[in-house]
């Protein structure tokens, strides 16, 4: 079985050649990351570095979206395969072996709710999602961690800790079932009231919305540079690739897998969202407008959430 990336370099740094060589791989990227020129000699090292870690457990180990430690995994996995661009699944998601346990409880929960008048009659499926959430410990606690962290200014009142908001969200999306999470994201709405909730479910004016508006080719940038984002990023593209021929629009037949990637994509620098409180379209916050010769890059970026057939 693949081993994961955290385990791999443990075991690549008891090795004193495969130590002394990941130390220099660390070193190209390193210099990768800041633009540093690399003379014939330096490139020809670095080469030779990547060529002889592909021998090692490091070529094909896997990072997880609910694993510890996560941010460290993909900088490993990313400092191994520094050469690689993107169409490669990075994220191996797994279902935890208590997910069952999950969807019992949140059946349960639905029951409870039903139930009761908490439920905002079956006109609000936004709302009823929440209060399910609500009954659970676990659901409510992270739920209402983003929530406060998202809202909270932070030195001016149209201001928000960004970088804290995105990782809360991350971490709930990250911990809570998908039973629970895609209900809350996804809930099937018939008036502005319940799209509204939806829209506002990842607190936009802080996890989503730029002043102003930025580039998209900015936003692809700040993902790039940002491990997380960028395995997310592959993931998406690979999972949500849009063709003709197929009945849900999915060139990988799995819409399913789709909708996971997208939310993967939430609490990163592209962060999408619904674009309106009567639509399910959905969007990046950002424009294409002064993109140069390079207009053509920025309308696909934002083409892959707006024009995209399997999302």
């Amino acid at each position: 079985p693949r081993t994961d990336c955290i385990a791999a370099e443990q075991l690549c740094l008891l090795d004193s050649t495969c130590n002394g060589t990941y130390r220099i791989l660390e070193s190209c990227v390193l210099a990768r990351t800041r633009f540093l020129p690399l003379d014939h000699q330096s490139r020809n090292r670095c080469l030779h570095a990547e060529l002889v870690l592909g021998n090692s457990s490091l070529l094909h180990c896997k990072c997880h979206r609910r694993m510890r430690r996560q941010e460290h995994c993909l900088r490993i996995f990313w400092t191994v395969h520094s050469s690689m661009t993107d169409g490669e699944m990075i994220i191996n998601v797994q279902v935890p072996a208590n997910e069952e346990h999950w969807k019992t409880d949140y059946n349960k929960l639905a029951a409870l709710v039903s139930g009761s008048q908490l439920a905002g009659g079956a006109t609000n499926p936004c709302l009823k999602a929440t209060h399910i959430c609500n009954l659970s410990k676990k659901c409510v606690r992270l739920r209402t961690d983003y929530a406060s962290i998202c809202t909270k200014a932070a030195g001016s009142e149209d201001m928000c800790d960004r970088r804290k908001c995105h990782r809360a969200l991350r971490n709930f999306f990250e911990k809570i079932p998908e039973d629970f999470t895609k209900r809350i994201l996804f809930c099937p709405c018939q008036d502005e009231l319940c799209g509204e909730r939806r829209r506002k479910t990842i607190v936009p004016d802080c996890s989503f919305q730029y002043n102003p508006k930025p580039n998209c080719l900015w936003l692809l940038d700040s993902c790039l540079e940002d491990h997380i984002c960028k395995s997310r990023l592959a993931d998406f593209q690979q999972n949500c690739q849009p063709t003709d021929t197929s009945p849900d629009g999915c060139s990988q037949h799995n819409h399913a897998a789709c909708l996971q990637a997208y939310m993967g994509m939430i609490g990163t620098p592209m962060t999408p969202n619904y674009v309106s409180n009567f639509s399910v379209e959905v969007s990046l916050w950002c424009t294409c407008e002064s993109s140069g010769n390079q207009k053509e890059k920025c309308d696909q970026i934002l083409s892959m959430f707006e024009s995209n057939k399997c999302l």
